[in-house]
């Protein structure tokens, strides 16, 4: 099993993620966008509803498979952040009950990352692309945590602070 240089920032929805990937793009890092978010903005711009999106039988397969193909292409040999990885899936699946594919668990055997940065949770909003609750964002913090547990990685706490200082505090965990 090869560990990349590849850091992951995660935590439920509202934890400042995406502000903290950002902030590390600014700043040079090179960055991976989060493939749910990216397929969730796709197909409302084709005219699907969150509900229609989240509840296709398809949607947590899909985001497995954009997640393993956009950290495929991805060089092994270069530090990169990545806003969510393969494992944050598992809270969703087990929140929606449904079993582990093949597929995902093999993903998830081949693709290790450095550290895992996990991002306490901010004052919870939503927009068009969160269906979540402020109830449901707690639970899949939750259940991400665990997540990353099962697949033996240790996490980084990071707590709430204004997002440069959130950014210099993963900087200095490297």
């Amino acid at each position: 099993m090869n560990t990349s240089p590849h850091y992951v920032l995660t935590g439920g929805p509202c934890a400042g993620k995406t502000t903290t990937i950002d902030e590390l793009s600014k700043r040079g890092y090179p960055i991976l966008a989060e493939p749910a978010r990216l397929i969730i903005d796709e197909k409302l711009a084709a005219g699907e509803t969150i509900g229609q999106i989240v509840t296709d039988p398809d949607w947590l397969p899909s985001v497995v498979r954009r997640a393993y193909s956009q950290e495929n292409k991805v060089p092994k040999s270069e530090l990169f952040f990545f806003d969510r990885a393969i494992p944050d899936s598992l809270a969703y699946y087990k929140l929606a009950d449904r079993p582990i594919e093949k597929f995902f668990q093999n993903a998830m055997n081949e693709i290790r990352y450095r550290k895992i940065f996990l991002l306490d949770l901010v004052d919870f909003t939503n927009d068009t692309g969160r269906p979540e609750t402020p109830e449901q964002a707690a639970m899949l913090h939750k259940l991400i945590r665990e997540g990353y547990e099962s697949q033996n990685y240790e996490m980084v706490e990071v707590p709430v602070m204004p997002v440069k200082e959130r950014t210099d505090f993963i900087l200095a965990q490297l």
